[in-house]
């Protein structure tokens, strides 16, 4: 019997309207409520359905009659978002037509594993202000034989319908193409257009502030085409990736910053652009606060992916494809102080039952969480978290059955990540701004002098003795690391001296610095001997515990009490408070039961390397290393299990003789939480290797390196072979001989995040697609990283390589040889294909000048000595401060043909703000120079200059 029609409230959309009103709500209906028809009736045979029951009859018997109307009440005008649930167990994809008030269209049901497992189907429809009816029908033209659970509308999420927006340029309302919101889409993006198509949108009573906005389109051309997006008369390059067909229509999501009030933006075919596009709306959310976050611009493997095909998301879109064995998404977050917080994830599963995932913190299992079905909807759980940064975590395990779609996580009590840089654990106190007794030296970027390697440029010299330097805390501190100079030996082999530390007027620690891991001289590799000519590679890291957590406003005092060696050298002290020593995780297999030592002189691989055997044939995950100091000497093969310390400040593996390090291969290797202090003291020449990396590897979906500290080896992790899916995140890089991180070969979807490098001896991040092992390093990208004091080459780097970013990282005090930021296809580089994207990082008193070329190097370099770019290059949202020499540097004479500079500020350059000499042609938008102490542009070869709107000062 037909039971009274209903109407119930689902979920609510995340989406805040352009006015900053609430979210609008779902409403669904039962199909056992609706009213029916031609032979449709009630069943319950099948579970999984919600209400009460689902609707069958739509079979053969009954084609051309069978139908369930629903009738909406109190609806608003516009495109809106139809959700039928429904199950198809025949095998292949079915038909129905939908009717709605009575204009009637075809869809297709693809088919569900079996009769008792409900899918989603989700169709662009338009509603009119008050009722409206929605039929479902096996029409004469259907295949029908489905079973419908229920249906439900929710108005697009701040939806702006393109054949709304003011045409021009040959722009116009087509509706060829089904699947539109609306009453159509906007057409005549094409080439006879090109420079003048334009659709543009005013929006009205809008709050100032970042938003995203989302832009629904259709791209049946089969390749990425781009559009010009128009903010308030700031315009930039935006993708549009191949959708299936023209019928078939994706979503792309870009951040846009608003002014209070009113905004306009548009959507144009611009010159640089190759366009052919339509364009169906536009849609636009509010970030999450601070304590939560968006997974789709989470880190994502294994086969896990971002979708927008289903409304009521927040942010950009989701993460769907949570299937296979593998797939993740894991997500950085801080949290102040270390506890169990609750955590809020939302969801949708749309699979008619529960599903579960497993859920990670930092790398460990936690369980198993439960999914309910539904639309979208929120599960809490508590997670255990360390002060600091978090890696959370949600994965397809064995036993799990996933098929979820994700959107958000909101942890109780975490606070932002900073906006660009890795967000740290400690303070940087610069000894130049403290108190002292001893010599402020001058600021000097010469090449060759102490000051141009300390960072920014300046430093405390202390020769007395009594001598010292003091810095106030503004945080509590319980531990210290201390970059310093002391003079070299004439053996070259190291001095050491002790460095007295105060701590509120007591003396508390000496501090023991060395020289071993400093001092080089010559040109590169640096094999000169002590007193030679270019002496430099000054300074060097030493770091200490505290015995006690010494509050803010504690004055720390360094003093020199030592005849050991004349002067020293302060250059900054990084205080903090040390986590503490972590716990082994349960079924762990501990290297000390195989004969590893902490604390003493023997060497303890042998030891590490039969744990790690010993894990691996018993189907053990994991090993652990307890707290002390381990002897390291060669290298350490792993593959398929964890290696876990007790933490970076408790857990020390010591390289000797040059030797040490880790060697992985393969899938689901993890490092984690432990310091490897290498024993490298010089470079090895091209070509002659005879040390080792501290983390290096080929590794496979599921890796993960995180919470791990390096000093003194050659690479602190070097990414090689076909690596596929590897997440680094909160590294602590210092003094490397060559470079910080290098993710090389045919490397993957890497992401090193969160992290941060100093006086390595080489690139601090490097992309490194060597065609000489035809290796392409593709989908990769540095992220939230923070660099300083590289002392050869760049700040980070891409050479070469397919769609890979370098994004939200600060780089500063760049020494020689190189700049802030590099793209080249210098070292043999595999051609660029695709888009490389430099975006949203800051720039201060980079780039250097070049002895061996006799030349100058800017902040900004790209870089072609041998044959043209190919691919786009993109640098936007970038402040370069007081760059050395040039902001923007192109050389050497081959082409760089397509080039897009947008939201660029130059400030106080030394020299010319732009210079160009190679040919090629860019455009250039919202470019500012000011205060530059040369030129602002030189344009020395036939680049051509294509000027877009917002640029001043040049």
């Amino acid at each position: 019997m037909l039971t009274r029609l209903s109407m119930v409230v689902a979920a609510l959309l995340a989406a805040a309207l352009l006015t900053g009103g609430t979210a609008a709500a779902a409403t669904t209906q039962e199909a056992e409520a609706a009213q029916l028809t031609g032979g449709a009736s009630v069943e319950t045979e099948h579970p999984g359905y919600t209400g009460t029951g689902y609707v069958g009859g739509f079979v053969d018997a009954n084609k051309g009659n069978a139908t369930a109307m629903f009738t909406f009440t109190g609806v608003t005008a516009g495109g809106a978002d139809l959700t039928v649930r429904y199950a198809n167990g025949t095998g292949g994809t079915r038909t129905m037509s939908l009717v709605v008030n009575g204009s009637t269209r075809q869809i297709s049901l693809p088919a569900t594993a079996n009769w008792d497992t409900w899918a989603t189907s989700h169709q662009a429809v338009t509603l009119t202000g008050g009722n409206n009816t929605i039929g479902l029908r096996y029409g004469t033209g259907d295949n029908g034989n489905v079973n419908v659970d229920n249906a439900a509308v929710a108005p697009l999420p701040a939806g702006l319908e393109a054949e709304s927006a003011q045409l021009s340029g040959g722009a116009v309302v087509e509706s060829e193409h089904p699947g539109y919101s609306g009453t159509g889409y906007v057409g005549g993006f094409v080439d006879a257009n090109k420079g003048n198509a334009t659709a543009m949108f005013t929006l009205t009573g809008v709050t100032a502030g970042d938003r995203t906005l989302t832009i629904r389109y259709a791209n049946g051309t089969g390749g990425t085409r781009t559009m010009s997006l128009v903010v308030n008369g700031s315009t930039r390059q935006i993708s549009l990736p191949a959708t299936a067909n023209w019928d078939t229509w994706g979503t792309t999501a870009e951040p846009v910053t608003l002014t209070a009030g009113t905004n306009t933006v548009a959507i144009r075919y611009g010159t640089a652009d190759n366009g052919n596009v339509n364009v169906d709306n536009l849609a636009l959310t509010t970030a999450l606060p601070a304590t939560g976050g968006e997974l789709e611009t989470a880190f994502l493997s294994g086969g896990a992916t971002t979708g927008a095909d289903v409304s009521g998301y927040t942010g950009s879109g989701f993460v769907t494809g949570l299937t296979a064995v593998g797939a993740r998404v894991v997500r950085t977050v801080h949290v102040p102080t270390a506890g169990a917080p609750a955590v809020t994830l939302r969801f949708r599963n749309p699979t008619g039952g529960g599903r579960t995932l497993s859920l990670y913190a930092n790398g460990l299992r936690q369980g198993q969480v439960t999914l309910p079905a539904g639309d979208w909807q929120t599960v809490t759980h508590t997670v255990p978290m360390r002060a600091g940064v978090n890696l959370l975590g949600y994965q397809v395990d064995q036993g799990d059955t996933g098929g979820v779609q994700l959107d958000n996580v909101a942890v109780a009590g975490s606070t932002a990540l900073d906006p660009r840089g890795a967000t740290l654990p400690y303070t940087t106190y610069e000894a130049e701004a403290g108190g002292t007794t001893g010599r402020v030296l001058a600021a000097d970027r010469t090449y060759t002098t102490r000051q141009a390697e300390a960072s920014g440029r300046r430093a405390v010299e202390l020769t007395g003795i009594g001598q010292y330097v003091q810095v106030t805390l503004t945080k509590p501190a319980n531990a210290i690391t201390v970059r310093a100079s002391i003079p070299d030996n004439a053996a070259g082999t190291g001095t050491t001296a002790p460095l007295a530390v105060y701590a509120g007027g007591s003396k508390v620690a000496d501090l023991t610095l060395t020289s071993r891991y400093s001092w080089m001289y010559g040109p590169y590799p640096f094999a000169g001997a002590p007193g030679g000519e270019r002496p430099h590679r000054y300074f060097d890291d030493s770091r200490t515990t505290l015995p006690a957590t010494y509050p803010a406003g504690t004055v720390l005092r360094l003093a020199k009490e030592t005849t050991a060696v004349d002067t020293i050298t302060v250059d900054l002290v990084d205080a903090e408070v040390a986590d503490p020593a972590l716990s082994a995780p349960t079924g762990y297999v501990n290297v000390n039961s195989y004969g590893a030592v902490p604390n003493d002189a023997d060497d303890d691989t042998a030891a590490v390397r039969s744990a790690i055997a010993a894990a691996k044939s018993s189907g053990t995950k994991g090993v652990w290393i307890p707290a002390g100091r381990y002897v390291v000497g060669g290298l350490i093969e792993v593959a398929g299990v964890s290696v876990r310390g007790a933490g970076i400040w408790h857990t020390v593996l010591q390289g000797v003789d040059r030797r040490g390090g880790f060697m992985a291969t393969g899938s689901n290797v993890q490092l984690a939480d432990f310091t490897f202090d290498g024993d490298v003291t010089t470079r090895d020449p091209d070509g002659a290797p005879n040390s080792d990396a501290a983390i290096e590897g080929d590794f496979g979906t599921g890796s993960l390196v995180h919470h791990v500290a390096t000093n003194h080896a050659k690479v602190g992790l070097w990414v090689k072979g076909d690596t596929n899916g590897l997440l680094a995140s909160v590294l602590r890089v210092r003094n490397t001989m060559a470079d910080g991180v290098n993710v090389n070969g045919n490397a993957t979807g890497v992401r090193v995040e969160q992290s941060t490098f100093r006086n390595t001896g080489d690139d601090a991040l490097a992309m490194w697609s060597y065609a000489g092992i035809g290796g392409t390093v593709r989908d990769s990208v540095f992220a939230f990283d923070t660099v300083s004091l590289p002392i050869l080459a760049n700040g980070a780097a891409v050479y070469g390589g397919a769609n890979n970013r370098i994004e939200d990282t600060l780089v500063t005090d760049t020494v020689f040889q190189g700049s802030g930021i590099t793209v080249s296809n210098w070292h043999d580089a595999t051609p660029f294909s695709a888009t490389t994207t430099v975006q949203r990082n800051t720039l201060t008193r980079t780039g250097t000048h070049s002895l061996d070329w006799g030349s100058d190097l800017g902040a900004l370099w790209l870089y072609a000595p041998s044959t043209a770019f190919t691919g786009a290059v993109v640098l936007r949202d970038l402040t370069v401060n007081d760059s050395t020499y040039q902001g923007l540097l192109t050389s050497w004479q081959q082409a760089i043909p397509n080039l897009t500079v947008d939201r660029v500020t130059f400030t106080g350059t030394g020299t010319t703000a732009m210079e160009f000499n190679t040919p090629g042609n860019g455009i250039f938008s919202n470019v500012t120079v000011t205060a530059n102490n040369g030129p602002p542009l030189a344009n020395n070869s036939a680049f051509t200059i294509t000027r877009g709107p917002g640029n001043t000062g040049w």
